[in-house]
């Protein structure tokens, strides 16, 4: 596996044309390659998106003519960011959601373990919904018994550095969640594969005028569908998780 550190930042898009405006604008400052993956967006953001590619010459984009899902963008990206020869790729939210005054943080953890994903531990404030803010519990518990370990603290929140050869070789080997869930399975997988999972502590905020896609019913299903895949992979895999703990 490469050690080389050459890094950029992914945001997967779907109608985010409000936030991500300012978004890009604040990433300027760390002179960082950025890929918009546009996930079907509506006319009015895929406007907004050829904008900020015309803007900045370090922002490109991709279009999904289709809306698939978030995990789908992100697939997308980190394939494009690796065949762009980045060793890693620093995903961010478009909807504001994540601390920007973070980003070196996740950017120094990677590169001084260039094997590792870092991933946020997010600290929320009174703005998280409540029902959303106790449901991450249960996804916790179950990530929990899908690697036999507490090595994954948190495994919804949206701010991590992937290394990118381990990723794409996690995705073009299986088929994974194209929606919400992708952000679950993608490291449950990468810990299965021994990557290391570096977690960094991170404020994470819902703004008043935020816009989530987050679809109760449906993506909690397939969330439940995801975990149980997971749980199945995990009993084929127990033996060699378990022997983790004693190396």
């Amino acid at each position: 596996m490469t050690t080389l550190f050459k890094p950029c930042i992914l945001i997967p898009v779907y109608n985010h044309e409000k936030p991500l405006p300012g978004i890009i604008e604040r990433l300027a400052a760390h002179e960082l390659p950025c890929l918009l993956v546009d996930d079907g967006s509506d006319a009015s953001c895929a406007q907004v998106i050829r904008g900020l590619v015309e803007q900045y010459d370090w922002v490109q984009s991709i279009r999904l003519e289709v809306n698939q899902g978030k995990g789908a963008a992100v697939k997308v990206g980190i394939l494009a960011a690796q065949a762009q020869a980045y060793s890693h790729a620093l995903q961010v939210d478009a909807d504001g959601q994540h601390d920007l005054n973070d980003l070196d943080k996740f950017l120094s953890a990677a590169r001084q373990a260039p094997e590792a994903v870092v991933i946020g531990r997010a600290l929320f404030d009174a703005s998280i919904p409540k029902l959303r803010y106790y449901a991450r519990y249960l996804t916790h518990i179950w990530v929990h018994i899908n690697t036999l370990s507490f090595a994954i603290p948190d495994s919804m929140c949206g701010y991590r550095v992937y290394p990118l050869e381990s990723c794409a070789k996690s995705i073009q080997s299986q088929a994974m969640e194209n929606r919400m869930g992708f952000d679950t399975e993608i490291l449950v997988r990468l810990y299965w594969q021994g990557v290391t999972v570096i977690s960094i502590p991170t404020q994470v905020r819902y703004p008043l005028d935020g816009l989530s896609h987050f679809r109760a019913l449906e993506d909690n299903l397939l969330l439940s569908q995801t975990h149980a895949r997971l749980f199945f992979g995990m009993l084929l895999r127990w033996p060699k998780l378990l022997l983790r703990h004693f190396q």
